[in-house]
């Protein structure tokens, strides 16, 4: 393995880790930019009332995104397998 095959497998699992981590990471954003608006306008300002709604879209949202996770992940891992097998 030379420097130019290293850097290319770094940068494929940095690019993996936002793919997967995306999918929970941007909902979360969305919930509690809205619950912030909500709050502002309100003005209550309660700490559980950010947590809780931003766990509850996470939870969703890794229900949801699972197996599309799941396939990401595979794939990865295959081809790293596969340049492992075939010596890089």
């Amino acid at each position: 393995m030379n420097e130019t095959d290293a850097m290319e497998l770094v940068q494929a699992a940095l690019w993996q880790v936002m793919v997967v981590a995306g999918p929970m990471v941007i909902p979360a954003m969305v919930a509690g930019i809205v619950i912030a608006l909500v709050q502002a306008l309100t003005q209550v300002q309660e700490a559980t009332l950010t947590f809780v709604p931003k766990m509850l879209v996470v939870f969703a949202s890794i229900m949801l995104m699972a197996p599309f996770i799941g396939a990401e992940l595979a794939g990865f891992t295959e081809m790293i397998y596969g340049r492992v097998q075939s010596g890089f």
